[in-house]
């Protein structure tokens, strides 16, 4: 099988499309012919080498997909062949405690599909059944591949780990990446006040359409925790969605009200942070981490996405022999939601 990754890890020049051993779906699994599969940040991280994750090489990236059942394992009755679906790219193994109490993000065996396995920038992938969902009704391939991961991402930082409530002052940082479209519609959705933090003011037009309140430019002179103190009238915020990191996070956690969460999702500017915690404790704040989501917390974002209620929002979209255009594109300053790859027999 053909797809689009690394046999070793490195920069951009180590990407090639690369020839893996064809999925074939054991008992409980489905095969999925990929109609459209999506990059993320995780993408980068992955072909660099993540320390302690090791991966069969050569491998294929791309967590996202969609496309249509093509195979089915022993035991899978409830889906036809042909049938389009969009994938959940988070495993479980669906039988230790966590798993047992719906909490399958926390699952100690926890694999995505890209990372720790073969991805869906190739010809086919396989997942276990619980993770094939139908594509919602008018939704191009593009739209499936467009979703998944930052929304579960996104819906489970803010809700369940963040506690956004209705009326709540919400800062998101970072404009243009998939996961921050995601987090201002949520967050709207949730009934909260949205201030989008960025380094430039090049994509406020595009956050404002979708919902954001706010947004406020960031650089030496007016540094994140100021401007986020002055945007919320000196009262602070109730939450802190943050996705970069080192550079970040301190000031974050200063532009808290009492009580504040800061809700970490990532660390694309670096993993390694230095807090005062003078603040942490003064004002009762906390700083949580989230990471994907539950199975019921993925249910209940896709059926927002469709009714309508929220919605993916797509860069661009390229065809398969131009995929390491594609990925290069998350590099891009202009970058504004997700990068689609079209699928090979697409």
């Amino acid at each position: 099988m053909r797809g689009f990754g690394f046999a070793e890890h490195g920069g951009l020049d180590r990407l090639r499309y690369v020839d893996v051993t064809e999925p074939v779906p054991g008992p409980g699994e489905v095969r999925l012919r990929v109609g459209a599969a999506a990059f993320n940040r995780l993408d980068r991280f992955t072909l660099a080498g993540i320390p302690g994750v090791e991966v069969d090489r050569p491998h294929v990236l791309g967590s996202d997909g969609a496309g249509t059942v093509d195979g089915l394992g022993e035991g899978v009755d409830d889906l036809r062949a042909g049938a389009r679906v969009l994938l959940n790219p988070g495993i479980w193994d669906a039988t230790c405690e966590a798993c047992r109490a719906g909490r399958e993000s926390l699952c100690r065996t926890y694999r995505i599909v890209g990372e720790h396995l073969q991805g869906t920038a190739g010809e086919f992938v396989v997942v276990p059944r619980r993770n094939v969902h139908p594509l919602p009704d008018g939704w191009s391939f593009a739209q499936g591949a467009a979703a998944p991961l930052v929304f579960q991402t996104a819906w489970r930082a803010l809700t369940t780990v963040g506690e956004v409530r209705p009326g709540d002052r919400v800062a998101v940082i970072g404009a243009g990446g998939g996961v921050a479209t995601a987090a201002i519609q949520i967050a709207k959705l949730l009934g909260a006040e949205v201030v989008v933090a960025a380094r430039s003011g090049a994509k406020e037009a595009g956050a404002r359409a979708l919902g954001a309140d706010g947004f406020v430019v960031t650089d030496a002179e007016h540094p994140l925790d100021r401007r986020l103190w002055e945007w919320s009238g000196k009262r602070g915020l109730d939450v802190v969605f943050d996705s970069v990191g080192a550079p970040t996070l301190p000031l974050s956690l200063r532009a808290v009200a009492r009580g504040g969460r800061v809700v970490v999702v990532g660390a694309t500017g670096g993993p390694n942070v230095a807090l005062d915690v003078r603040t942490l404790f003064w004002r009762q704040a906390s700083v949580r981490g989230s990471t994907m989501a539950g199975r019921a917390e993925f249910e209940q974002v896709l059926g927002h996405l469709a009714r309508g209620a929220l919605r993916p929002v797509i860069d661009s979209a390229y065809p398969f022999p131009e995929a390491a255009s594609a990925f290069a594109r998350l590099d891009s300053p202009e970058l504004f939601g997700k990068v689609v790859l079209q699928g090979p027999s697409g």
